[in-house]
């Protein structure tokens, strides 16, 4: 959890952090934007590793992967 709301999921790795926001009838776009604007990603900055983000769009009929995007 953070100031700007909650983040859906937090993966630590040894040389990186991967911030990860899911969306059901949304676009991966919209996913990544929410990174952004809400500042998910800043609490991680001083950690030294890579801060990645990753924006994830499920279908919901097919119950799988629609689209995603990677940005670091």
């Amino acid at each position: 959890k953070c100031a700007g709301g909650r983040i859906d999921m937090v993966v630590w790795m040894p040389d990186a952090i991967y911030v990860m926001e899911l969306k059901v009838n949304g676009s991966a776009h919209e996913a990544l934007q929410q990174i952004k604007a809400r500042g998910y990603d800043r609490q991680y900055a001083t950690d030294g590793r890579r801060v990645v983000r990753v924006g994830i769009s499920f279908s919901p009929g097919e119950m799988t992967v629609k689209d995603w995007i990677v940005e670091e």
